[in-house]
């Protein structure tokens, strides 16, 4: 066998693990409405197989499927406090609170305004776009509709709202997975995706104030609104002091308390609120944090919106981080990332062309593998090395992800969001595409300032002195764990 420095990896060997990963993804997501998983596992067989016909011994090939699992470890276990989190803020009574006052807030003129808000904060709370498309979203399309606003308004502010929580959120998966992957810690990448987001909304509101205006006569049905808030109220006690709860774990994120305890002392509030003030017992809140909130109201978009959380709900994503990364750890062990990799850097030669690459590929994932964690998960990896070799922070990377990745899954319709979308919201993405207006502006937002070179953050000298000691203490346990020894210090 070859040594590594000894083995060229062409171009056109490279992007052919991905090519099978996208074709098999396509005919498996679009064509048989399966999960991503098992296309991810059949190019990283390609992957692995070119990578042993080419010189690469097997124990190398499963040592890079075992690095990529590492560098997943932080998230999956974020992603397991999120779980948590959600199931005790639903059997807590937050996210119920948060929903009520939130649904008092409807007027005709201000309709398509409102329900991007309320969308955006249903989302902020559970971390779930679909969740709340698929429920506070269903009951906006009913209203909107019954008052005379084209459907595809309203689905685009219900996209926009909800797809700005799914990105701001520390309870979203995606959120996780971008921070996770790249090493950012949780809260600062959510810091640095203001910069992006923040505007795009922003741009969004106004415009859906003003499509609003010409529909200010209508008369509101209050029925289906009436019959949320009635039955929110008999299920569960409704107080402003319960949104102390998410306001604590905001102080937290203010005063830099590091992701992992600022969610678990979210996920302890949540529990006491469940069974102190819901009157919930001990062994049904602890059930609640593994399995999930369950609650049968009558109401079935409240149960829709309701029955979920818990360690398990996160299991899917969990596994598919695992899958995806064992995928990338093979191809980045081979070196077919970096022979992708090169061929952008020969246009993309800046900080801010990176960048905007970056972003540009992160939507491209998205169209062709048709999955949304792909988006993020794929280039995450990457352009790791790129942005490192260009002493940039990782939170450039992070945000980038989700600029491209997160927020533009809508606006394909093969993509599994555009088409759960469909499913749900009865809009072809192609109609709500020109008024899901967070979801475009966004990225181009994030590529206009990149080019700019507006809020590109680079590492310190104690942070890059930092990295290097954690890597090379990583090496020698690399190293240390292939011969069968232990490192120590």
């Amino acid at each position: 066998m070859k040594n590594h420095q000894d083995i060229h990896m062409p171009f056109l060997l490279a992007i052919i693990p991905l090519m099978v990963m996208i074709a098999a993804m396509a005919v498996t997501i679009i064509k048989f409405e399966g999960s991503p998983h098992v296309p991810l596992l059949i190019g990283t067989a390609v992957a692995a197989f070119i990578g042993s016909r080419l010189g690469y011994r097997w124990e190398d090939i499963e040592e890079g499927a075992y690095k990529g699992i590492r560098l997943a470890l932080p998230a999956i276990l974020i992603i397991i406090l999120v779980g948590m989190i959600i199931g005790s803020w639903l059997g807590g009574g937050i996210v119920a609170t948060m929903i009520f006052y939130g649904l008092k807030l409807i007027t005709p003129s201000l309709f398509l305004l409102t329900i991007c808000i309320i969308c955006a904060i249903v989302t902020l709370a559970i971390g779930s776009s679909w969740s709340t498309m698929g429920t506070i979203g269903v009951a906006g399309m009913g209203i909107g509709i019954s008052m005379g606003i084209p459907a595809a308004m309203v689905a685009g502010a219900v996209i926009s709202g909800s797809y700005f929580g799914d990105k701001m959120s520390p309870l979203s998966d995606t959120t996780n997975l971008a921070a996770g992957i790249t090493g950012t810690d949780l809260f600062e990448h959510i810091k640095h995706m203001v910069y992006t987001t923040i505007p795009g909304l922003a741009i969004a509101l106004v415009a859906y104030f003003f499509l609003g205006r010409q529909f200010g006569g209508a008369s509101v049905d209050t029925g289906e609104i009436n019959a949320i808030l009635s039955t929110l109220e008999s299920n569960f006690v409704i107080s402003p002091w319960l949104l102390l709860v998410p306001l604590a774990v905001i102080v937290m994120v203010a005063k830099k308390v590091p992701a992992m305890p600022a969610l678990a002392i979210g996920v302890f509030l949540g529990w006491v609120c469940h069974v102190l003030i819901q009157g919930g017992n001990i062994g049904d809140a602890v059930n609640t944090l593994h399995d999930g909130y369950a609650i049968t109201t009558g109401n079935a978009m409240v149960d829709d919106l309701f029955n979920r959380g818990g360690i398990s709900s996160m299991m899917f994503t969990v596994s598919l981080t695992i899958v995806a990364m064992v995928f990338g750890g093979i191809m980045e062990q081979v070196g077919m990332l970096q022979a992708i990799v090169n061929q952008i850097l020969k246009v993309a030669r800046s900080a801010g062309s990176l960048i905007a690459a970056t972003v540009a590929s992160a939507f491209f994932t998205n169209a062709t593998a048709s999955e949304q964690y792909i988006s993020i998960l794929l280039p995450g990896r990457m352009y790791a090395k790129a942005y490192r070799d260009k002493k940039l922070h990782s939170k450039n990377l992070s945000r980038a992800l989700e600029d491209g990745g997160t927020i533009t899954s809508p606006l394909v319709p093969w993509n599994t969001c555009g088409v759960f979308i469909l499913a749900t919201l009865a809009v072809h993405p192609f109609a709500y595409a020109p008024y899901a207006i967070l979801n475009y502006t966004v990225p181009l937002i994030s590529i206009a300032m990149a080019f700019l070179g507006i809020k590109i953050e680079y590492m310190s000298d104690q942070e890059i002195a930092e990295l290097e000691r954690k890597e090379a203490k990583q090496e020698l346990e690399d190293a240390a764990a292939a011969s069968g020894e232990t490192v120590t210090s």
